[in-house]
């Protein structure tokens, strides 16, 4: 009998990660995004297609073989890549994952979220094995929003609402581009809406940096933000000053 297990695309592993929510982290980073971010460090997970094929059984073995570094605090994040693009082997995954009592985080932008089905469905039953969504929130303004990634942020937001309605801890993340993403206005907007969601535990305001510049040269892209230099330190504090 053939089996109907969903399969997943990975991207790469990490052992250790230490940013990607709390404690220490197994990192699974699949292959695959829609968003076309102008700032992004990994275009190299842009395409859909892998070598790299996993079955959640096997990847969760491979991961548990480090549950022991992982302490109280610790366990597996899925990240991207955009993981919510493989919905059915992350609800296999995720599901596997509980049943060994693990901490489960997603990593995601919330691009692919809809409300139609069979997604909705499928991302409804998703949560009921994931302990915290990091969502990157790249801008609040739509046509902003369009302009920075490809793709708008009204599916975004609602998916945003839904976790608040569901009470699913939320840690937002936003990087912070000089002259694109640091809007005074824009991020009062963000800082009202993160206070109307009320499960929102962490926010962090990423620095922009052009560590994947070199990226984009080898796969041959255009950089878009040639010439944009980080923020300052005194351009983060004054970011940070809104998010107190």
């Amino acid at each position: 009998m053939k089996d109907t297990k969903p399969t997943g695309r990975v991207h790469s592993l990490e052992t250790f990660g230490l940013v990607d929510g709390p404690g220490v982290r197994y990192v699974v980073f699949l292959q695959g995004c829609r968003m076309r971010c102008q700032y992004c460090h990994n275009p190299e997970t842009w395409k859909e297609d892998s070598q790299n094929i996993w079955t959640p059984q096997a990847l969760l073995e491979r991961a548990w073989r480090y549950h022991r570094y992982w302490g109280p605090d610790g366990g597996i994040t899925v990240s991207g890549g955009e993981p919510l693009l493989q919905i059915d082997f992350l609800i296999e995954f995720f599901r596997l994952a509980k049943q060994k009592k693990i901490h489960t985080a997603l990593d995601t932008c919330g691009q692919p979220f809809t409300k139609d089905e069979p997604f909705y469905g499928k991302w409804k039953e998703l949560m009921k094995y994931t302990d915290l969504v990091m969502l990157d929130l790249k801008e609040m303004n739509p046509a902003r929003h369009r302009t920075l990634t490809g793709r708008g942020n009204k599916n975004i937001l609602e998916m945003a609402e839904e976790l608040a309605g569901m009470k699913i801890p939320v840690w937002i993340r936003h990087v912070l581009v000089p002259g694109l993403t640091d809007d005074k206005e824009e991020l009062l907007e963000l800082k009202r809406f993160m206070d109307h969601l009320g499960n929102v535990e962490k926010f962090e305001l990423l620095p922009y940096h052009t560590l994947g510049v070199l990226k984009w040269a080898e796969l041959g892209i255009e950089y878009p933000l040639d010439g944009i230099l980080p923020p300052t330190e005194e351009e983060i504090e004054e970011a940070e000053k809104i998010f107190r």
